[in-house]
């Protein structure tokens, strides 16, 4: 028997495979440049793996607790096997469609004069440059590693590329048995040839195939067969909260060093391994039945797509897009002057990162500026706003960080930029226990002859300037004191998390996040009920809490207009009738990353307004420091507005769910709209004529 919760929401997995299966389709889609669509290939393929590491391995441990009655119910009515067996499923008829995904662009790529060569195809010449290339480049960083009976088996790298090895002598019953691992990081995962008429790129898989005899000479070899594979692990970083005596610092790192060593639960591998090999390598690895065994093709680790060399013309690529400046801000003069006067949003990529960094060197060389408090959730591999902090430091002012440690697949780079800010005299706390600080908030406090002023940037993604030229984010600049003196609340509530804060405007998860969005939608409600106009917009990342899509299904009954655009998880189900006929949903996958956070309430033609750096998620709601920020002004609420109609305008990149279709494409008549193409157009307007 199918539970309520199953018929009324779909399952926040099963949801997030339909998003993957929408990058998919971006792979497919011939109107995208070709290197493009064999990067969303790759983007694919990571993202797929994250998903194991995380949520499968999630879905397994949860299996194993003793109230699967309640396990049941987290799980939006299914079983941990049930919803594991239909994951397998699923990812299985995804894996065929990469194969034959991947073939086509192969041919593609022919077509513009490169090709992707196997060992087999090499001429005399390049013969002589790939064994050169072995020789000189890969060979120092080869391990065999021979399988033994009598010998223990190798600790495997979670998401490494192995060639799995079988040495054939004629007359010989048994074969000699070896793995390698491909050792991607040091030189990359293609091999560009010499051109040679047309352009040729080798996997590095394939490069070591065709030197296998050389790299086991000692084993004469009448066959040798190699076929790739990898393991994926369980990723949760698990770390003992008990042991005081240990910083947040050593538990993270202890905690790094045990991942290491994860269950695994996955393994992807060529399906023309003989089976008996595969059987043998899955008894030794340890996977379980629950595990995930998916038989694929002769490349794995197919995410290394995503940095696939272009080495054909521009056209194969999308054209160059340059952020544009903000018509109200100028990199040459006082960015502080101008947010003392009128709030400023800007959005990226549309519009420059470089007002990040602008703002926080200002703030550094300004003399009557006392200190700079900052949230860091991920930070670029070479992070000029972690500069502009330490030029701070160096300048006198009270620098405090609060860093996120537990970022996931962050963690190390995070403990990097810890250390280095502590040695320049930076006060840096990591996080707050039991919580995750995932909020993206700044304050500066100026003193001035009148006293002290604040001034405060709240963002709804990372201050990353590496991302920010692909994700869409907003970030407001404001000095309203009523939104101003509440980030200073929240930066003493993290620096004493047993005093809880009071707010009057911003919305803040733990504790405030949950009932206000549940007030304003009941607002709605009640507007509805007595016969006046009410609308819901909300742009998020993800909807997966249960009681939230439970109260917008309220909503829906009592009449308000709801309006969803969700990139990835919706466990909603729009459009069923005395449900949810007056909810609709679209997602945008594009060239960018849809990453900024809107709640927008009518409120009787007042419009309440928010930009955040939650989700619809429990963890966002409920074990997270996540702050969202009002939209007071009226210009910058029009503007917002605006983006919002552009992207519910998309018939080109914009999917509505349809029952046993979970990523149709819309279909608008009219001019074809692509929403994220309309938003540069929209902000170059914005800047010639110097306003919305």
């Amino acid at each position: 028997m199918v539970s309520a919760a199953r018929e009324q929401f779909t399952n926040r997995d099963l949801s997030w495979l339909h998003f993957n299966a929408r990058v998919l389709q971006e792979a497919k889609d011939v109107r995208n440049p070709l290197i493009e669509r064999i990067r969303f290939l790759g983007i694919f393929s990571n993202n797929l793996d994250e998903f194991f590491r995380v949520r499968y391995a999630s879905i397994q441990r949860l299996s194993k607790l003793p109230n699967q009655k309640k396990v049941k119910e987290q799980l939006g009515g299914w079983s941990p096997v049930d919803l594991l067996n239909a994951i397998q499923e699923e990812v299985s008829q995804q894996n065929k469609e990469v194969e034959v995904i991947y073939e086509t662009l192969m041919v593609e790529l022919e077509k513009e004069g490169i090709a992707l060569i196997t060992e087999a195809e090499l001429t005399k010449g390049q013969e002589e440059f790939v064994r050169k290339y072995y020789i000189e480049k890969i060979s120092p960083s080869v391990f065999t590693m021979i399988l033994r009976e009598d010998y223990p088996f190798p600790e495997l790298n979670d998401g490494s590329i192995y060639l799995a090895i079988q040495l054939h002598t004629d007359g010989t019953a048994e074969p000699v048995q070896s793995l390698i691992e491909v050792p991607t990081d040091l030189h990359g995962r293609f091999v560009v040839l010499p051109k040679y008429g047309k352009n040729y790129l080798m996997y590095l898989d394939d490069v070591l195939r065709y030197n296998l005899r050389y790299a086991y000479f000692i084993f004469p070899a009448d066959r040798i067969d190699a076929h790739a594979f990898k393991i994926g692990r369980d990723a949760e970083l698990d770390m003992d909260h008990h042991d005081v005596s240990k910083t947040m610092v050593d538990r993270v790192r202890r905690g790094l060093e045990d991942r290491l060593a994860g269950d695994p639960v996955r393994m992807a591998y060529d399906d023309g391994m003989a089976p008996d090999f595969v059987a043998q390598l899955v008894r030794k690895i340890g996977l379980k039945d629950t595990d995930a065994l998916n038989p694929g093709g002769r490349y794995h680790n197919k995410r290394d797509l995503m940095r696939f060399p272009n080495v054909g013309g521009p056209h194969l690529e999308h054209p160059e897009r340059t952020p544009l400046m903000h018509p109200d801000l100028d990199l040459e003069r006082s960015l502080l002057q101008v947010i003392r006067q009128k709030e400023v949003l800007i959005y990226t990529p549309f519009h420059t990162f470089s007002y990040l960094i602008r703002f926080l060197r200002e703030a550094a060389m300004d003399p009557l500026v006392e200190s700079i408090s900052i949230t860091l959730y991920r930070l670029a591999a070479q992070s000029r706003i972690i500069s502009a902090l330490i030029n701070a430091a160096k300048n006198g002012k009270r620098v405090h960080v609060v860093i996120e440690l537990q970022a996931r697949f962050d963690e190390q780079n995070n403990i990097h930029y810890l250390e280095k800010m502590r040695k320049e005299g930076i006060q840096v706390q990591t996080g707050v226990e039991g919580l995750k600080v995932h909020s993206k908030i700044i304050c500066v406090e100026r003193k001035t002859e009148k006293g002290r002023e604040l001034f405060s940037v709240i963002g709804t993604g990372n201050f990353h300037e590496d991302t920010a030229r692909v994700y869409t984010d907003y970030y407001l600049f404001t000095a309203d004191k009523r939104i101003t003196k509440e980030v200073q609340k929240v930066f003493q509530f993290l620096a004493e998390p047993y005093r809880v804060q009071k707010y009057k405007h911003l919305l803040v998860s733990p504790h405030f996040t949950r009932n206000g969005l549940m007030n304003n939608i009941d607002r709605e409600i009640a507007h509805a009920r007595a016969g006046r106009p009410a609308a819901i917009w909300m742009k998020i990342n993800s909807l997966s809490s249960y009681d939230m899509g439970q109260k917008l299904y309220e909503a829906s009954r009592a009449g308000v207009k709801v309006k969803l655009i969700v990139r990835g998880v919706c466990c909603v189900k729009p459009g069923i009738a005395g449900l949810s006929e007056n909810i609709e949903v679209i997602s945008v996958i594009d060239r960018y990353l849809e990453h900024n956070r809107v709640y927008a309430f009518y409120n009787g033609g007042n419009w309440s307004m928010y930009v955040a750096s939650f989700d619809l998620m429990t963890r966002n709601l409920d074990l997270r420091v996540e702050v969202g920020a009002p939209i007071y002004s009226p210009s910058i609420q029009q503007e917002i507005l605006d983006h919002l109609a552009l992207i519910w305008k998309d018939n080109v990149k914009a999917r509505s769910p349809k029952p046993g279709e979970p990523n149709a494409y819309r279909h608008i008549p009219g001019r074809k709209i692509r929403s994220q193409e309309e938003l540069y157009a929209y902000a170059q307007k914005q800047l010639k004529f110097g306003g919305a």
